[in-house]
């Protein structure tokens, strides 16, 4: 909030803003409690953890790390499938489904590999489900290059930096729309990554930019 106020021309502090807050009664949503949707109860190989939790990356298309969220919505529940640049902080592929099959994970991998070609040697890291884990799965990492990474049993710190987007996109959109059929969730979903999320969304990890902002002081 106080980026977003000094980018107008508001020069305030981080206290006054959150005094202002309070005044007005204007509160963060925070965290509630979710639904696992990693299956790690298969027989399938499990990729050692090469990315440490370290989600720092020096250039575009070095580490890419995915995941798969549940959402409710009125008309049933969806999985939402990411993949996110660890460099930007840009989410690169998604996708939604009602089920959590192969496919879902399968999907979003060609289109983030579609929509930005990774050099061989790129790092995508993930949990240790059975999506990931999967011939098929393995086989397109394969086919370009990429190192498959995955996180230890049962540890969602491994996987942090996905897992702070799913928050963010639940704090800040889906929780706000309870009553949201699922053809309205999907469209909701592409326009806040699209619209909102990769142009204007300011991290922390990226000096309070956005990704879009980020990639322009970078290149």
């Amino acid at each position: 909030m106080t980026e977003e106020l000094k980018e107008v021309g508001v020069n305030v502090g981080h206290r006054r803003v959150s005094r202002l807050m309070r005044e007005n009664r204007i509160t963060v949503e925070r965290t509630r409690k979710f639904k696992a949707t990693t299956d790690t109860d298969h027989t399938l190989n499990i990729a050692p953890n090469l990315l440490d939790r370290d989600f720092k990356a020096d250039q575009p298309n070095q580490k890419w790390a995915g995941d798969i969220s549940y959402i409710w919505t009125r008309g049933g529940g969806l999985y939402l499938a990411v993949i996110l640049d660890l460099h930007f902080r840009r989410i690169i592929g998604w996708t939604v489904s009602n089920r959590m099959k192969r496919d879902l994970a399968i999907r979003v991998l060609k289109m983030a590999i579609a929509f930005r070609a990774p050099p061989k040697g790129c790092t995508l890291h993930s949990d240790r489900g059975s999506q990931y884990c999967s011939h098929d799965y393995q086989k397109i990492l394969r086919q370009h290059g990429l190192k498959a990474s995955m996180s230890g049993k049962g540890n969602c710190y491994d996987n942090a930096a996905v897992e702070t987007f799913f928050k963010t996109i639940k704090a800040e959109l889906i929780w706000r729309r309870s009553s949201a059929t699922r053809r309205q969730t999907e469209m909701a979903i592409f326009e806040y990554i699209n619209g909102f999320y990769n142009l204007r969304r300011r991290h922390s990890a990226s000096g309070w930019k956005s990704p879009v902002a980020f990639e322009r002081k970078v290149a």
